[in-house]
């Protein structure tokens, strides 16, 4: 008798290893969906790193643009007096005795 107690439970186990495996593979790939570096709870995070990110280029693009425009008024070819005169005085420290400094920063 217990031959056939055994029998019953194995075929049991049988016919439900490939739903059981199904269930399982199932549940895997949902808790990533969900929970998962990549899921949707971690799509909040995502958004605040692309705004960070949006902003920190915002200020470098604004920085860059101001860049471009000095580095257009020293042009060799087409200088602009006053900046010229301004950068030359900045770098060497140079000023008339009756001229007023006034630093902007």
């Amino acid at each position: 008798m217990p031959a056939r107690s055994r029998k019953p439970v194995f075929v049991m186990l049988r016919k439900a290893g490939l739903p059981a495996a199904a269930v399982i593979l199932t549940g895997f790939f949902a808790y990533y969906a969900v929970l998962g570096p990549n899921g949707i709870l971690s799509y909040r995070d995502y958004q605040r790193q692309l705004a960070k990110r949006q902003a920190e280029f915002a200020t470098l693009d604004k920085q860059r643009a101001q860049m471009k425009n000095r580095v257009a008024l020293v042009d060799p070819k087409s200088a602009d007096p006053d900046m010229a005169d301004e950068l030359v005085r900045k770098e060497l420290n140079v000023a008339h005795p009756d001229e007023i400094i006034i630093p902007l920063k």
